[in-house]
């Protein structure tokens, strides 16, 4: 049986013709590659809890978590960066505390017409004003407006000119609204017309951080390469952490699920400095913005989530700078980070991104929390998600080719004189498999120097188990242009005989 047939037995007699199908040489690396979120959704959406459920629209979401929940509000964000890929939802739980409260209070008599724009998580809700107005009126107005938005992330009651925002969501999540007034300004037609005051009062109270381990745990058993959540407090990176890790999660030897972790933060320099030092995991990123950006956290890590999916899957070495974040708002012009502010955070493990003179959010730089080793000290190795992607995809590709073309094979020593079409390797065959692979990873720019490669990649036999061979694989990553460095020597005026003289 020299073809190497697996099913047409060698001692078969009965005539004629038959046929057996192998398509070990026709496979090639697949990867569907989907997206999870994890948010909360309101008590009374029908949409199960610590479940995995696939969402194809906004829609659908708000059906199944209602509408303002987070878990809605972060599909809408996700699928207007990502419409096509594959989203999975789980509801986390809301945790055991109180939901967060933001005022805004209407005072004094307006002399004139005008209107008032107040944002509440992004959300703008425009208040008309006239001389006959009253702080009464006022409120009343703010409130039918926000009620009448189903999707809004707060629940409003007036008492006189006062008006209540209740967050939708228990937890220190709720904090995380940004409340204010007039955002845009004149230009854009908004602003408090003389004799009347508007204050706001930030969302503050809210208390309790959710318990995520067992939504993590459902991902267990499958690849969901992008999966993104709101939550950065201790106990919720720390249970990414662990279900990412590389001993016993999702990239260790044994589960090979891989996948990379997202989530946002808003805060001063200092705080996000502060909580980027006490981080150090290679396979979470976590985007710090500056406060007083409309966007909530939850809107914010969606959309990154999105974008490194969409970007990602396209080239897993390719840099994801200059992404937009559409739909998502930052901070007014003045208040957002300078270049000195955002290279601090970058050496401190928080995921950074600008807006232009358009006001479009784009990623800047999209780094992981890992900056130290085991003894503590510097290490970029797994700095840009760029690594990790790559490696992955790296891996899957390799295992993908000796899965498919040797599945059911014998094992021989090199130089090993068999006959030929036998279902048999050895380390030599192995090797040029593997130099094979990477030869085409080179033409794809995810990896370089192929002759390097082959002079440092090693596969051999186990000494103590003869089934066993044993593989050191030497992959040199492609790279990303990050730095374009220029020194503009300028003259006012070259010599008469510069040219010659250089020449």
């Amino acid at each position: 049986m020299p073809v190497g047939f697996s099913h047409i037995p060698p001692n078969l007699r009965v005539p004629l013709f038959w046929a057996e199908f192998d398509s070990s040489q026709a496979g090639y690396l697949a990867s569907n590659q989907p997206a999870c979120l994890l948010g909360h959704k309101l008590a009374d959406a029908p949409g199960p809890e610590e479940e995995l459920v696939l969402v194809s629209g906004v829609d659908q979401a708000i059906a199944l978590f209602g509408a303002g929940s987070v878990l809605a509000d972060m599909v809408d964000a996700y699928r207007q960066n990502d419409p096509t890929g594959e989203l999975w939802c789980i509801a986390v739980p809301q945790p055991t505390g109180a939901e967060a409260t933001g005022k805004v209070v209407f005072a004094g008599t307006p002399t004139v017409g005008g209107l008032v724009a107040v944002y509440v998580g992004g959300r703008r809700y425009q208040v008309p004003v006239s001389p006959t107005s009253t702080p009464t009126t006022l409120a009343t107005a703010l409130v039918a407006a926000i009620t009448a938005d189903l999707s809004a992330p707060a629940v409003a009651t007036a008492t006189a000119g006062d008006v209540t925002l209740t967050a939708q969501a228990a937890g220190v999540i709720g904090n995380t609204i940004n409340l204010a007034i007039n955002l845009r300004g004149v230009t854009a037609g908004e602003w408090t017309p003389d004799g009347l005051t508007v204050t706001p009062t930030a969302f503050a109270g809210g208390t309790g951080d959710p318990d995520v381990a067992a939504s993590l745990a459902l991902l267990a058993d499958t690849e969901y390469d992008f999966v993104g959540f709101p939550w950065t407090d201790t106990g919720t990176l720390d249970d990414v952490q662990a279900a990412f890790n590389d001993v016993s999660g999702r990239w260790a030897w044994s589960i090979q699920l891989y996948g990379h972790a997202f989530s946002a933060r808003s805060g001063t320099v200092a705080a996000l400095v502060t909580f980027g030092q006490a981080r150090n995991d290679p396979h979470c990123t976590v985007m710090g913005y500056p406060p007083n950006s409309p966007s909530p956290c939850w809107r914010v890590a969606a959309a990154l989530t999105a974008q490194a999916a969409v970007g990602l899957r396209a080239d897993p070495a390719r840099p994801l700078q200059t992404l937009p974040l559409v739909g998502i708002a930052i901070a007014p012009r003045g208040q957002r980070f300078p270049v000195g502010d955002r290279q601090t955070l970058l050496f401190n493990g928080v995921a950074t991104c600008t807006a232009g003179v358009d006001d479009v959010v784009h990623i800047e730089r999209s780094i992981t929390t890992y900056q130290r080793n085991a003894w503590a000290q510097t290490d970029p190795s797994w700095l840009d998600i760029q690594t990790p992607a790559t490696l992955q995809y790296i891996v899957r590709r390799l295992r993908n080719a000796i899965l498919t073309k040797f599945p059911r094979s014998k094992l021989a020593s090199d130089g090993t004189r068999f006959g030929p079409g036998q279902a048999i390797v050895t380390p030599a065959i192995l090797r040029a498999e593997l130099v094979a692979q990477y030869s085409e990873l080179e033409a794809e720019a995810v990896v370089e120097n192929i002759d390097a490669f082959k002079k440092f990649l090693i596969v051999e036999r186990d000494l103590t188990d003869p089934n066993r061979v044993n593989v050191l694989l030497p992959p040199d990553l492609v790279n990303q242009l990050r730095i374009f460095a220029m020194l503009v020597q300028f003259r006012l005026q070259f010599a008469p005989d510069a040219a010659a003289t250089a020449a």
